[in-house]
């Protein structure tokens, strides 16, 4: 018989955690297992932190919402101690097999956090549903290519017709633009996934010193 995932080992709380407790412990695993932290990690150090916090993001989605922990609770109070695991696997297999109790995995309100039918949520989309207000500002600083771009092309196409003046206009008009261009139509997460490496990884520092009051 395959080994049943214990949500509350996963997240470090107790049974009888409160829902506050629950995001809390969310977000500092979360960000303790989130494998863009580990730039210079190897393959299988990024997969295993990839499974972690894929776990990590399982746990939160069915313990988070009242009517999901009622049935894992049901669940899991079947299960003898022997069989309830914290290992990351287990939670890959109860997905497969008691995702229909679920009735999904319902996006939780962003696009990227899941579909319906047998899939598990995505944990990215977890991610950036729960850290939304932090995430948004940090990846706001990291100002996008576009935007210079066309603060560049701006500026030239105002030199061109009305020498310096111009040029200062149409940088800023450029600049402007550029922006937009670069917000239009995409969520944080889709934002912070399409940054780099090193990127990422200051963002993650910056979130768990606000959160943590460590970059871990």
């Amino acid at each position: 018989m395959s080994q049943f995932p214990d949500y509350y080992r996963i997240l470090g709380i107790a049974k009888g955690a409160t829902q506050d407790e629950i995001r809390q412990a969310y977000k500092k695993e979360s960000l303790r297992t989130h494998p863009d932290r580990l730039s210079n990690a190897t393959q299988e150090e990024k997969k295993a932190a990839t499974e972690k916090f894929q776990a990590v993001a399982d746990a939160y989605y069915v313990l988070s919402d009242k009517n999901r922990r009622e049935e894992y609770d049901g669940l899991y109070g079947s299960r003898a101690s022997t069989e309830r695991s914290g290992d990351p696997g287990a939670s890959s297999n109860f997905f497969s097999q008691f995702m229909g109790m679920f009735g999904g995995a319902a996006n939780t309100s962003n696009a990227n956090a899941g579909t319906a039918g047998t899939q598990r949520p995505n944990a990215d989309g977890v991610f950036a549903d729960v850290f939304e207000e932090l995430l948004r500002p940090e990846v706001e600083k990291r100002v996008p290519w576009w935007t210079y771009f066309g603060a560049v092309c701006g500026a030239g196409i105002g030199y061109i017709v009305a020498n310096i003046p111009g040029s200062m206009l149409g940088g800023y008009a450029g600049n402007r633009l550029g922006a937009i261009r670069d917000a239009k139509g995409k969520s944080v997460a889709s934002v912070f996934n399409e940054l780099g490496g090193s990127q990422k990884a200051e963002i993650l520092r910056a979130l768990a010193m606000k959160v943590l009051g460590s970059a871990l």
